[in-house]
């Protein structure tokens, strides 16, 4: 297939053939065509569809109608092009908090036969420093009040030649340079023919377990996700209303605060700060009806019910931290709603083994999607019985493209990915999640998991929030040990260190209990909401 980029640096960086796992199309809408820009199938076709005057993106400052979003993208275009000097296959690295003037950039990039390389806002210097080397990135569009960081790293890296700057907040179209740039340009633009299999987006991991990784998708990975996760498990209407907290670097947050929003002819609620208290206060005044979040997210607005209202939603989905049961089922008896618990990775651009609706089993995360095809293995890489743990893996229309990491070979299989999980699948294709590869204990000669113990813990009135590692023991060589956030009305003392040890032995088996418990105020975590057990396990 005859690439569209100028620029094939990206392309030279995908990793070899037999690098590279397998990829499946066993679904009529992932027959795509050779040809493909996934902005134009997410937003120029959807003014052809009819939807100009429809509001696509909600915010506290701006409302834009998909037409309004459109014009906005096509002058961004324009300037990239005209201004910038951009060439098909060039990375734009992006960087603001969500916004409207975020969502219109990213959707440019893409345009324009560019490779997006959005960024998490709370990244510093030495943070950005690593992605724009590695990507060799020459501009950047980025939120003037996120300049610093940005400046600051330009001095470290001669490659990023040229930074647009922006007004996020939607209240001056004229101060910044990109808004002086874009009035003098036509709100139509051509899309550039990009080939379904030409990079659309290098999303860099969190980086929480060292240098950070890219991974790279085609413009067919953001429709497959459309098609297997936004139609196959959401199933929006263009009715609903969106609203999310992870950021759109997150591709998790992509899809759930842009892709699936744009692709259902639906609206989205951007917000710039999802706090607990912003995101259960945007919920009443949106009337969102289909929320996102992390686990701890859905803790936090629990205890935010008597004091908003929630009751305008339909729909709950969790990612990017395992949905402990008790977190389920408090939120189903608090809203009636059953959350849609998805185990995904940036690697595979979104989720892939879940379930909706009556065919939720609590404690399950669900089954591989339509799309996907799941296997639980040995540490031998034989198949595994059934209901016996293993290594999860997964293959489908997506797959992981690590951007020239030699790590790309520890991530396949046999031709499979394999995202790290261990898990178990039942007679019924069923997968129960133990943990990460990382996240199991070895003590005493007993195989603990992590989150089977923190399920446990946060089962108790208690508990806010907890996480579990291993830690070093002179005795055990390694024991389980707990921080735990406690809820205000609980005072720490050590009466109930023992009192959820006893809870603990009597919710699974006694072995398993932590054996250290350290109360914290608060645990460490990415910006996507991901507790950084690495940075506790160096606390103990």
């Amino acid at each position: 297939m005859s690439t569209s980029h100028i620029d094939t640096f990206a392309r030279d960086a995908l990793p070899s053939a037999e690098l590279q796992a397998d990829c499946i199309f066993n679904l009529d809408s992932l027959q795509f065509p050779p040809r493909l820009n996934c902005a134009t199938e997410l937003l120029d076709n959807k003014i052809s569809s009819g939807l100009s005057d429809k509001v696509a993106i909600r915010s506290a400052g701006v409302n834009w109608t998909y037409q309004q979003l459109l014009e906005k993208a096509n002058q961004i275009a324009h300037v990239l092009v005209e201004d910038m000097g951009l060439k098909t296959g060039n990375r734009v690295l992006l960087r603001a908090p969500n916004n409207p003037m975020l969502a219109a950039c990213w959707l440019a990039v893409i345009k324009t036969g560019g490779i997006v390389v959005a960024t998490m806002p709370l990244l510093r210097a030495r943070d950005l420093e690593p992605i724009i080397i590695k990507a060799e990135i020459e501009f950047a569009l980025c939120d003037e009040r996120l300049k610093d960081e940005l400046f600051d790293v330009q001095k470290l890296c001669p490659v990023l030649k040229t930074i647009y700057l922006f007004d996020g907040t939607g209240n001056s179209t004229t101060n910044t340079e990109l808004e002086q740039k874009m009035q003098a340009k036509s709100s139509d633009f051509s899309n550039v023919d990009t080939a379904n299999d030409d990079i659309a987006l290098i999303a860099f991991t969190s980086g929480t377990t060292g240098q950070p990784k890219g991974t790279m998708h085609y413009h067919r990975d953001v429709m497959a996700m459309c098609y297997c996760v936004a139609d196959e498990l959401i199933k929006p209407t263009a009715d609903d209303i969106f609203i999310a907290s992870p950021p759109l670097a997150f591709t998790f947050g992509l899809g759930v605060s842009l892709v699936f929003p744009l692709h259902a002819g639906a609206s989205v609620v951007l917000l710039e700060t999802p706090t607990p208290d912003n995101l259960a206060q945007a919920i009443g005044e949106f009337e969102a009806t289909i929320c996102a979040t992390a686990p701890t997210g859905y803790r936090a607005l629990m205890n935010k019910e008597k004091s908003y209202d929630l009751s305008s939603l339909k729909k709950s989905i969790s990612a990017g931290e395992h949905l402990p049961l008790p977190t389920f089922e408090q939120w189903l008896d608090m809203t009636g709603i059953k959350i849609i618990d998805g185990l995904g990775a940036t690697e595979m651009i979104h989720i892939f083994v879940s379930s909706e609706g009556q065919d939720i089993r609590p404690g399950a995360i669900g089954k591989a999607l339509p799309g996907y095809e799941c296997q639980i293995v040995k540490d031998d890489n034989s198949p595994a019985a059934n209901d016996e743990k293993g290594k999860l893996l997964v293959r489908g229309p997506t797959a992981c493209k690590y951007m020239a990491d030699e790590r790309q070979g520890n991530y396949i299989i046999d031709g499979w990915n394999f995202s790290g999980d261990i898990c178990h699948m039942d007679e019924d294709g069923y997968i129960f999640y133990h943990g990460r590869s990382d996240d199991m204990i070895v003590s005493s000669g007993y195989n603990i998991s992590g989150p089977e113990v923190e399920v446990a813990l946060l089962s108790h009135e208690a508990v806010m929030e907890c996480a579990v590692v291993g830690a070093a023991d002179l005795e055990r060589g390694t024991i389980v040990k707990a921080f735990v956030v406690l809820n205000e009305q609980y005072p720490e003392s050590a009466e109930l260190i023992q009192n959820l040890q006893e809870h603990t032995k009597n919710s699974i088996a006694p072995y398993k209990y932590p054996r250290a418990i350290e109360f914290v105020s608060s645990l460490p975590k990415t910006q996507t909401g991901k507790i950084q057990r690495h940075k506790l396990r160096t606390q103990s």
